[in-house]
């Protein structure tokens, strides 16, 4: 398994350079294909009597496309060079971005985008990260908010055992293997430690038999996980971190909290998510 082609979503109308700093370098580790693609919703502006404004309608059709134009032309011009081949697609499209991107998933092994916007309520043009991974059936590669080098020497694992996660540590096997350093990690409470000490031996021994050295690491639970984890990765110099995304229910995460809601919106490092 590897990753031969990369689908990289682009937020018309703003800097992609984070994103595109990445998928330059995974174009060239993966020797991938790369597909650029963009979507946007459209303004529908409604007068007093039910009709729709055409001037308005007009105009932002026409913005819409100068970004899309926009976007491609920054889409090619980052990563001319970079991996076997590029291709673009866009779309002025009803359905929500997130929508749209899930569906041309089908072309690719992983997808890759920005974090998720502060403003989560104006979601035209950015996809909503949570969807995306909901829907998507393939792992996405969410690029943190600064242009940093993805230097493939650490990656941790978040390790839960859920099926989530499962899934998440065997999509992100290509990426592991190209990665120096792994460590699988799980955050417990003290009574479940030494069931925790052997989860995480398993999945290092999986992962050893794949070819990638890990080890395992059992951390106890002091306060909510994500700042745990974003410690350890602050402590191991970690390129990105690995996690199944929504163990719980989606809804009852982004009500009470939950670590696949602040890994989407804390985008400190790079970090692949599988559902």
């Amino acid at each position: 398994m590897t990753y031969s082609t990369l689908l990289v979503h682009l937020q018309s109308g703003q800097s992609n350079t984070s994103l595109l700093t990445a998928a330059a370098q995974f174009a060239d580790r993966f020797k991938a294909h790369v597909i650029g693609i963009a979507a946007c919703q459209p303004m529908m502006v409604v007068s007093g009597d039910g009709t729709i404004c055409g001037d308005v309608f007009a105009d932002d059709q026409r913005q819409i496309t100068a970004d899309l134009d926009t976007a491609q032309a920054e889409f090619r011009g980052s990563l001319n060079g970079h991996g076997t081949s590029l291709e673009w697609r866009s779309e002025i499209t009803i359905e929500a971005p997130a929508r749209f991107l899930a569906l041309h998933a089908r072309s690719a092994d992983l997808i890759m985008t920005g974090s998720m916007p502060a403003d989560t309520f104006n979601l035209s043009r950015a996809a909503n990260s949570g969807s995306l991974v909901m829907e998507a059936g393939r792992p996405v590669f969410i690029a943190p908010t600064e242009a940093l080098p993805m230097r493939f020497e650490c990656a941790l694992v978040a390790w839960k055992d859920t099926r989530e996660c499962r899934r998440a540590t065997a999509d992100a096997l290509p990426l592991l293997q190209q990665t120096s350093r792994i460590t699988v990690l799980e955050i417990a409470a003290i009574d479940d430690f030494d069931a925790a000490h052997v989860r995480v031996r398993d999945v290092a021994a999986w992962l050893q038999r794949h070819g990638v050295m890990a080890d395992g690491h059992v951390e106890r639970a002091t306060g909510r996980d994500v700042h745990q984890l974003h410690a350890a990765a602050d402590e191991r110099d970690a390129d990105v971190i690995v996690a199944g995304a929504y163990g719980h229910s989606r809804l009852r995460e982004w009500v009470i909290g939950g670590v696949t809601r602040d890994l989407l919106l804390e985008c400190r490092r790079g970090v692949l998510l599988s559902h």
